[in-house]
């Protein structure tokens, strides 16, 4: 029978049946009786996450572990722990695991972990929680996320903390490894909607802070399209920050998870043609943009395309982001033709979207005729976005109509009365807005 194990420890897990909680319980007596034969109490402290766990297990090892952790293994097992994180060899075979060490035991010893290994099985049973409970949980965030674009982005804030929270509470209510997937996997998508929502209100630290806590979660179950799409989010928010390399780096990492579908592709595309248009790669840029046609085969994942909403990216998503990459390579003619049809193809969504993302492409479609010296015709294009309520004045809107302002003073329209009439409505707008406590860390 062909071995799919991805360790040798991974396959005396399998044949010992152990799972987490009773690996890390048998790792602990084996401390323990280490601590007596080596003389040295601080080696019984020792206890084993099941993150660790779960990377020893699934061979994602770089490095062998420093002690007391490799004595441990070796003390369990009889084998060098480079051997134990290594993939099993073709000889392996079931009897493998007799290769722990066996000491004598008495009768009484036998009855008394029968006895211990039974109240721990009443223990592990009790330590669950209703599958109905964890399928609210699950509708609550699919609900948040596909809310997003039309709830002002401090309400969604809120509403993720909560729901986070819960999460995180929920894993400490269930062993099963079955349900703490599931909850992990929430954790790591509301934590993912919460880094828009934080970048959207002007916070850039929280934001990347939420955006690595959901790479983490989805790294602990490894699911490859949440960790996808948070480090999609991280290249993102490293251009925003001034780090268009980083971003670029980011971008590139983001695009080699696997079975992640078209939508989640077509995202990190539109995502890596911005970072190349940030560094002024405009050959790159373009390529990025030019992938978005080949993600035709039909592919879906459960993050992108079954939650949906902000994890998913719409054509009008995608139009309003190559605006933006084609004016910062300085393609005005593209620019303009993009925002267009971001705006064409937002007239058909909900007024809130129409906020969220019509917004943006109005000033980019601003921008784009005033570098072609279209002074009325960028007023006509960016004149209802100074209508919309503060609640949805986001960071990205905000950055954009600064840029609009910039390019207002660069051109030779100064003494034009709708260019200092323009200034000075930019100004107003960017007064106030969803970032209250802009660039200042939210509650998490």
């Amino acid at each position: 029978m062909e071995n799919t194990s991805r360790t040798l420890l991974h396959l005396l897990a399998q044949q010992l049946q152990w799972p987490y909680d009773r690996f890390r319980r048998a790792y602990e007596e084996a401390a323990v009786q280490l601590a007596r034969a080596e003389g040295d109490p601080q080696i019984a402290r020792a206890t084993l996450s099941e993150q660790t766990y779960r990377r020893w297990t699934g061979g994602k090892v770089r490095s062998l572990p420093r002690s007391p952790a490799s004595m441990i293994l070796e003390h369990m097992f009889s084998r060098p722990v480079a051997e134990l994180l290594a993939p099993p060899g073709d000889e392996e075979s079931e009897s493998t695991a007799l290769c722990l060490r066996t000491p004598q035991i008495d009768e009484r010893e036998l009855h008394m972990t029968a006895r211990e290994a039974a109240g721990h099985a009443s223990e592990a049973a009790a330590k669950a929680l209703p599958d109905l409970t964890l399928d609210q949980a699950e509708d609550d965030t699919r609900t948040l996320a596909r809310d997003y674009p039309r709830t002002p982005p401090g309400e969604s804030y809120r509403r993720g903390l909560d729901l986070l929270r819960l999460a995180q509470a929920m894993l400490e209510q269930t062993q099963r490894p079955r349900q703490r997937d599931r909850l992990y996997l929430q954790a790591g998508s509301t934590a993912a909607i919460m880094a828009s929502a934080a970048f959207d209100l002007g916070s850039l630290s929280s934001a990347v802070s939420l955006a690595r806590t959901a790479a983490l979660y989805g790294e602990v179950i490894d699911h490859h399209p949440l960790r996808a799409y948070a480090h999609g989010a991280l290249a993102y928010l490293a251009y925003w920050d001034g780090r268009p390399s980083d971003a670029v780096r980011l971008a590139q990492t983001a695009r080699t998870f696997t079975d992640v579908g078209d939508t989640g592709r077509i995202r990190l595309a539109t995502i890596a043609a911005r970072a190349h248009a940030h560094m002024g790669d405009r050959s790159a840029a373009r390529t990025a943009m030019s992938q978005v046609e080949q993600y035709t085969t039909g592919r879906r994942d459960e993050l992108h395309d079954g939650v949906g909403g902000e994890f998913a990216m719409s054509d009008a998503r995608v139009a309003m982001s190559n605006a933006t990459s084609c004016l910062l390579i300085q393609d005005v003619a593209q620019a303009e033709s993009a925002a267009e049809e971001a705006l064409e193809l937002v007239q058909g969504h909900p007024a809130e979207e129409r906020m969220s993302w019509g917004s943006k492409a109005a000033v980019d479609l601003a921008r784009a005729r005033l570098l072609r010296r279209e002074l009325d015709g960028a007023s006509a294009a960016v004149s209802p976005v100074f209508d919309i309520p503060s609640e949805w004045r986001t960071l990205g809107l905000r950055e954009r109509l600064a840029g609009l302002r910039r390019d207002l003073a660069a051109v030779d329209v100064r003494e034009a009365t709708v260019a200092l009439d323009l200034g000075g409505q930019i100004e107003a707008f960017t007064i106030t807005g969803a970032g209250a406590r802009s660039h200042h860390a939210l509650e998490v």
